[in-house]
């Protein structure tokens, strides 16, 4: 016993003394403290140990304290009993953005899960605020009644100290001391944790409480994807996150009541590879009422690609599609352009604005506007997972759609039906090319491509699975 505190003493894990004698290693066992005063461990600490060495208890949290404003108040009731008298769950949602406005497309699916949630439940905020506007979001949240707690993420080099380790950096980047003890505070008045982001997981690990785990996407496989488009050495750095997020997504997906994807081909994945979890799909959706199709606006020759463009496989998408495909469309129709409609572009997307037909417009207060003026929505995405909010708008607004199998393959419609989809250069100037000669197809795509999402992502539907998650939880 005395080597197992010396070892994690020495590996810097432990503040218990490197004396600690046999018979104090067998208190700790029995779940006993030394005699108060002891100079080797406070009563909680020496409890504290012994939990974590029967396996009760993550290593080395520190204990949470209560407030000096909340030590007299009363305890708080059971989980189930708040349930029971109230019949409704009070949610503790952790998300990696503000989720607010829905103007990105993990905003919109995060709002749309908030909203949802406050029909029959109250609902408590968690994330992280990129910038200033995120600051002012959260702020409208609190004033439409959300309580919302924000913290400032780290710089990534932050996270560069993980690299000796066996985590993940993405939990380097999204890990916060501050946001972890907001977490610690709001738990104990929680019925139910709802973390939307596998990095967002990390801060309910330690608590015994009804969790469900919604991968927004499957990032370790998305690190994959980029370690094979990389040269060394970021093609290492990007295989360790592979192997090193994967190994903590399984750690999550074993320890919740409930695993959510956005697609079934997602699901599918994960259960080959982690079998025997929980796992259920709850779709992206859109707001049909907020995007009507005005064929009337649309311009001729006039491709549109909608993203955030600080976004890595949108901006290796336009760079690819600017490079490779557009000068061959061009040559066979000379007054054709390309808009670029998107946040926070790079240097590198910047630069394609200078290419003859090119135009990168930078944030827009309506992206709807420019969707509405293409002739062709294209989305040339080589590196995606999930379903492409930017997909089912475009189909919505009753553009033809020209898409890469990784920017469709979660949808679940059908190529040359709803959409067209092609990966190598000639496909996809084949089909730009066949759209802008034949208006008529171009019409009849866009239009089977409206009635597509009609049938199949209308938000109402897409979240009935979360009402009937929430309901179970509420039962049990």
């Amino acid at each position: 016993m005395d080597r197992v505190v010396r070892r994690r003493h020495e590996a810097g894990r432990s503040r218990l003394c490197r004396g600690a004698s046999e018979r104090f290693g067998a208190a700790l066992l029995a779940d006993r403290a030394p005699a108060r005063g002891s100079h080797l461990c406070t009563r909680r600490a020496g409890r504290s140990l012994a939990r974590i060495l029967r396996g009760r208890e993550a290593p080395f949290r520190r204990p949470i304290r209560p407030r000096k404003s909340d030590r007299n108040l009363d305890p708080l009731p059971s989980r189930r009993q708040r349930v029971l008298e109230g019949g409704t769950l009070k949610i503790l949602f952790l998300s990696q953005r503000v989720p607010y406005p829905p103007n990105r497309g993990d905003k919109i699916t995060t709002w749309r899960l908030i909203e949802r949630m406050r029909r029959d439940h109250k609902v408590e905020i968690v994330a992280f605020a990129h910038d200033e506007a995120d600051v002012k979001a959260a702020k409208q949240l609190e004033d439409m009644g959300y309580p919302c707690s924000v913290f400032k993420p780290k710089p990534r080099w932050r996270a560069l100290p993980l690299l000796a380790t066996k985590k993940p950096l993405t939990l380097g980047v999204f890990g916060s001391k501050a946001m972890q003890r907001e977490v610690d505070r709001r738990v104990p008045g929680a019925d139910l944790v709802y973390a939307y982001s596998s990095s967002m997981g990390a801060y309910y690990l330690d608590h015994d409480i009804p969790r469900v785990m919604h991968f927004a996407e499957l990032d370790s496989d998305k690190w994959h994807q980029y370690h094979k488009r990389m040269m060394p050495p970021v093609s290492w750095i990007y295989w360790r996150e592979w192997h090193t997020l994967f190994a903590f997504e399984k750690r999550l997906a074993n320890t919740v009541d409930e695993n959510v994807f956005c697609t079934h081909l997602e699901q599918e994945i994960f259960k080959d590879r982690i079998p025997g979890v929980p796992s259920l799909v709850i779709r992206n959706g859109v707001d049909l009422e907020h995007h009507v199709p005005t064929p009337e606006k649309s311009e001729q020759g006039h491709l549109v690609f909608c993203g955030v463009m600080n976004y890595y496989p949108n901006v290796e998408g336009c760079v690819w599609f600017c490079n490779e495909i557009l000068p061959k469309v061009r040559e066979r129709h000379p007054k054709v352009r390309f808009s670029i409609v998107g946040a926070h572009p790079t240097e590198e997307v910047q630069r394609l604005g200078v290419l003859e037909g090119v135009e990168v417009t930078g944030f827009v207060d309506d992206p709807r506007e420019w969707l509405l003026r293409g002739a062709i929505s294209v989305a040339p995405l080589r590196i995606a997972r999930g379903i492409q909010n930017k997909v089912l708008e475009a189909l919505a607004l009753g553009l033809p759609v020209v898409g890469t199998d990784s920017a469709t393959q979660g949808l679940g419609g059908q190529n040359g039906r709803d959409y067209l989809v092609a990966d190598d250069v000639d496909g996809q100037v084949e089909a730009v090319c066949g759209l802008l000669r034949d208006r008529d197809r171009a019409r009849d795509l866009g239009l089977a491509g409206r009635r597509f999402v009609e049938e199949n992502y209308d938000w109402e539907a897409c979240l009935q699975p979360l009402d009937e998650v929430l309901e179970r939880i509420t039962k049990s």
